[in-house]
């Protein structure tokens, strides 16, 4: 049985957003099982008290941070296919170590 247009365009639209969703879905997995990895990095470097791992850890800290970025293109464009509007304040970034020494000495005044 052949579908009619409308039916291809909905049927379209559905697959593309299921997947959107799924490619949403599994960016957040990544970012806990990167965060899982950290954490038990975190825990062996204050095991052993040495500088060994930093790099892995900073490695790390940049892949979850570089997943992050892209949740956000990737649930603005879901949001965009459902015809839902921005969301207001996702794309904010936490202040930096820096930011947050800098910030610190300025409230200490």
């Amino acid at each position: 049985m052949k579908m009619d247009a409308v039916s291809q365009r909905v049927m379209k639209y559905l697959t593309e957003v299921e997947e959107g969703a799924e490619d949403i879905l599994t960016a957040k997995q990544q970012i806990v099982d990167l965060d899982t990895r950290r954490n038990r990095n975190r825990e062996a470097l204050n095991a052993l008290k040495t500088g060994m791992s930093d790099s892995d850890q900073e490695q790390l800290e940049k892949e979850i941070n570089n997943i992050r970025e892209g949740l956000k293109a990737k649930v603005s464009c879901l949001n965009e296919m459902q015809g839902q509007p921005e969301l207001r304040g996702y794309n904010l970034s936490p202040l930096s170590s820096d930011e947050i020494k800098a910030m610190n000495i300025l409230l200490k005044r």
